[in-house]
């Protein structure tokens, strides 16, 4: 029905950014990733958490419409933004209201091993490296504050790994996606 479709356009203030977590890289900053490979002289049977580093970069991308789907039967959804090229600050801006920002508090979630590889192998900084992968954040959803817990729980039923990665505030002069 067009009153359900999620298009952004009710994502307020005090929204909470819920992230569901990647598979890996997806198929998203592999200029970056062959590039990295080439300057470390990296062993791609080498560990990579509790998998060889080809395994890791190779893993295939999560599809996540079965449980969004699921997921919107239980819990308001007010915007959704797949994390491809363009990593958290590119993405998420595209289903935010122009006067909103995304404040992303990076201490919420750590970095999965390949992409802790990556950053350290390339020597790439943290917002680079939020501008070009999904580091370990694949899917991330605005929700309203009050149904935080109920989405989570909803989420995790579903056998996603999910957390509130940040909240929806005003805009005033910074950027749409604030990195704290």
């Amino acid at each position: 029905e067009k009153d359900s479709v999620i298009d952004g356009s009710r994502v307020a203030v005090g929204n909470k950014l819920v992230a569901l977590a990647s598979s890996g890289v997806h198929s998203n900053g592999f200029s970056l990733v062959r590039k990295v490979i080439e300057i470390s002289g990296a062993d791609l049977s080498q560990p990579c958490g509790t998998q060889t580093l080809a395994e890791a970069l190779i893993t295939p991308t999560r599809i996540y419409v079965k449980n969004l789907l699921e997921l919107s039967r239980h819990c308001r959804v007010n915007a959704i933004a797949h994390i491809t090229g363009g990593g958290l600050v590119d993405n998420i801006p595209r289903v935010l209201p122009a006067q909103l920002a995304a404040r992303i508090d990076l201490s919420s979630w750590e970095l999965p091993a390949v992409f802790k590889w990556l950053q350290q192998s390339g020597n790439i900084d943290d917002e680079e490296m939020m501008r070009t992968f999904n580091c370990g954040a694949g899917m991330v959803l605005a929700i309203d504050a009050r149904e935080e817990q109920q989405c989570l729980q909803q989420l995790r039923q579903l056998g996603e790994t999910a957390w509130v990665i940040g909240e929806i505030t005003e805009r005033s002069g910074e950027p749409a996606v604030i990195l704290a």
